[in-house]
């Protein structure tokens, strides 16, 4: 479990300079197609000083968009049963007690994110509260711990800050390329010169697969960090029957999640948006049938 926490701390660095790197690229290639390489430094240090406001801020941007309440005790008993839930188990993994938000949506899922332990938020719908029963929302909720423990977390908050940024900059590159024809060159008299079409081309291409190649990674980091949060709920709970239901219900009961986007599906317990072969292909998640039959094969070991 420490390899796997030191591991998630090398791979927010990993991710945080590939970040970057593809922003810096964007960047360069934009600054060439206009003629000034000043395009490629502003780009550059917007694109340093935004990572560096979502590494802060990004978990108050993804509790704003889902629309989440804070809970507080006292509020009503099913939300108080949530509260306590997280509260025992932060208690027994000695974490830091995090904040606690429900999500007004009939979709049972759940998520967890922060910087850290110590910035730490989970959240859970009402339709999760509606269907569980204790033994599995606490399952559910020691595998979003998990996530937090393992700092799971803050490679998903940066791995948010990619995929979203990453789209930003490709859009506005295509915008800025179709808008200017290519931008280097284009004074000359046949329209631009070969050199400006090729660019033009390379350009349109990296606009659209960026974005893509973001996706790739945002699938990629999920789906590991789901199977490890499984064990460590689990190992915490020493009951891994009761994640196996959970799983069974929200695989059961599943449906879209309606205040969610693609850049957010990699927080939720279950993938949040409406199957498809193309969602299949970019997910997320692991099935969850894997997932219940890796929790069953080992639970001797919980």
């Amino acid at each position: 479990m420490y390899s796997a926490i030191a591991k998630n701390k090398r791979n927010t660095v990993l991710i945080i300079v590939l970040f970057l790197i593809i922003i810096g690229a964007l960047g360069a290639l934009w600054g060439y197609l206009q003629g000034s390489w000043t395009i490629t430094i502003v780009v550059f240090v917007i694109a340093a000083g935004y990572a560096l406001f979502q590494y802060y801020m990004a978990g108050r941007e993804t509790i704003a968009m889902t629309g989440a309440i804070e809970v507080q005790k006292g509020m009503h008993p099913n939300l108080d049963r949530l509260y306590r839930t997280v509260e025992n188990l932060a208690i027994t993994e000695g974490l830091p007690m995090p904040k606690v938000y429900v999500i007004e949506d009939a979709a049972p899922n759940a998520f967890a994110t922060g910087r850290d332990p110590e910035h730490a938020i989970v959240a859970a719908t009402t339709g999760l509260l509606a269907i569980m029963d204790d033994a599995e929302l606490e399952g559910v909720m020691a595998h979003e711990l998990g996530h937090v423990k393992n700092y799971d977390i803050r490679v998903s908050l940066v791995v948010f800050g990619l995929v979203v940024a990453v789209g930003l900059i490709a859009d506005i590159l295509l915008r800025m390329m179709f808008f200017t024809g290519g931008g280097r060159n284009r004074s000359d008299s046949n329209g631009g010169g070969p050199a400006a079409i090729v660019f033009l081309v390379i350009g349109i291409a990296a606009a659209v697969l960026a974005p893509l190649v973001a996706g790739v990674v945002q699938a990629a980091v999920s789906r590991q960090r789901e199977y490890l949060a499984d064990a460590t709920g689990a190992l915490t709970t020493r009951h891994p029957q009761a994640l196996a239901s959970a799983l069974n219900k929200l695989q059961e009961y599943g449906r879209p999640v309606q205040r969610t986007n693609t850049s957010l599906s990699h927080l939720w317990i279950s993938d949040p948006n409406k199957p498809g072969m193309m969602a299949r292909l970019f997910s997320t998640h692991p099935p969850i049938a894997d997932r219940i039959q890796r929790l069953l094969e080992n639970s001797t070991k919980f």
